[in-house]
């Protein structure tokens, strides 16, 4: 069975950071070939202003496409796209328009509102109670997910990195988000195996 993970970061939360650092070796574990994409030229504070997120977007997508040009996602069994931030939009734009679509999962850290404008196939998603770029505590992400059955788990009183200022909290957090996401992943490899 051949099994691909392309990993899409955010706009400063980049491969060495912990949700992406130990989700890429979690899937290495599981022989998925790993593919991590690093894009940048963003603009300086992004937050809260609605046109350079949307210059964000177009530029890690814009580099996104480049740097899989060459991949033939087709010639996959299991594939899974793991984004943070704004990179799970682009992860749910480019799995939306796939042909490939219906094999491609998607891990979704830190989800933006824009990531469900898009059609979503099988996913999970990893949300911040106070995650001030979904609003904080007036966050939709849980709901919007619940609209689309993709399963959500909000960490109370984490940031946008599901990050609070407790470091053991931290560690444990990280521990149940690594653990959930391996969930995720074994469930299509084990599907595969029956």
């Amino acid at each position: 069975m051949s099994r691909i993970a392309i990993f899409f970061p955010g706009i400063g939360y980049t491969m060495d950071r912990p949700l992406l650092h130990f989700s890429r070796r979690l899937a290495a574990e599981m022989d998925y070939e790993i593919k991590p994409i690093t894009y940048g030229g963003f603009p300086q504070q992004v937050r809260g202003d609605r046109g350079k997120m949307e210059e964000c977007f177009r530029l890690a997508l814009r580099q996104s496409v480049e740097f899989l040009g060459d991949v033939d996602l087709t010639a996959y069994d299991d594939i899974l796209f793991i984004g943070k931030s704004v990179g799970t939009i682009v992860a749910a734009c480019l799995a939306s328009q796939s042909a490939a679509r219906e094999r491609i999962r998607l891990v979704l850290y830190t989800p933006l509102e824009d990531t469900f404008t898009f059609r979503l196939s099988e996913a999970i998603a990893f949300t911040g109670g106070n995650d001030l770029w979904v609003g904080g505590k007036e966050s939709r992400i849980a709901a919007l997910c619940a609209a689309r059955n993709i399963p959500c788990t909000v960490i109370p009183d984490a940031n946008h990195s599901l990050e609070t200022n407790d470091v053991q909290k931290d560690i444990e957090t990280l521990r149940e988000v690594m653990e959930r996401t391996r969930q995720f992943i074994v469930r299509r490899i084990d599907k595969a195996i029956e």
